[in-house]
């Protein structure tokens, strides 16, 4: 007779696709995280510069310096040299990687998103409530800015935090120049893309190793 018949409650996979919870973790942290990022875009699109600053695709399309369609303004102190608000439009994908390679970000959004999704059912079990969590913030996230390269042709930023912190020894970032520790402006989707990598890395070095199954002893009578 076998050895061990294994239930498929025992097997980490078997369910996950079909378990209501996991759906109901994954699916809720994607409707927060895609509504959160796109009215906190429009809020600060409508508040941040003093005027509300609408942005047309069809202007982003054909302004060489898209920077332009939005009028000058300082930066909102949030928290000093903690955290300031400055409406920036970004062409490319997060940091500003990429500039002008609108449809290849959009195509591997969608893929990133499939692959997501594939992971979320294959890879995770029913109550690992964490790596749902995190593929939900990182789906939330990419939809998010694929929304605003598909309606407005660039991603709308307006998050810049440490403004004004300089690097020691008056180091500078590579290729840009620039002397700040983060002189990067970003969003609520890509801060959702950072926390969604952290959980799944959290919950990559929670899981216990692997164990070989056990050797069968065989008895001669």
């Amino acid at each position: 007779m076998p050895a061990h018949n294994q239930s498929p409650h025992n097997h980490p996979q078997a369910n996950t696709y079909k378990s209501c919870r996991a759906w109901l973790w994954l699916l809720s942290t994607i409707i927060f995280g895609i509504v959160t990022d796109l009215v906190s875009k429009s809020l600060a699109f409508t508040h941040v510069a003093g005027i509300p600053v609408h942005i047309d695709r069809a202007d982003v399309l054909t302004e060489q310096h898209i920077g332009n369609l939005i009028p000058y303004h300082e930066s909102v102190v949030v928290i000093p040299r903690i955290l300031d608000f400055i409406l920036v439009l970004n062409p490319g994908a997060v940091f500003g990687i990429g500039a002008g390679q609108r449809w290849f970000f959009i195509i591997f959004t969608l893929i990133a998103v499939i692959i997501a999704f594939v992971l979320f059912a294959k890879w995770t079990k029913p109550r690992d409530s964490i790596a749902h969590a995190g593929f939900g913030l990182i789906i939330a996230g990419g939809v998010g800015n694929l929304y605003d390269r598909i309606i407005f042709g660039c991603v709308r930023d307006f998050i810049h935090p440490l403004p004004g912190v300089k690097l020691p020894f008056n180091i500078t970032w590579p290729n840009g120049g620039s002397n700040e520790v983060w002189p990067y402006v970003s969003n609520i989707a890509d801060l959702y893309l950072l926390i969604g990598i952290a959980l799944l890395l959290i919950y990559t070095w929670k899981q216990p190793p692997e164990s070989s199954p056990p050797k069968k002893i065989s008895t001669t009578h």
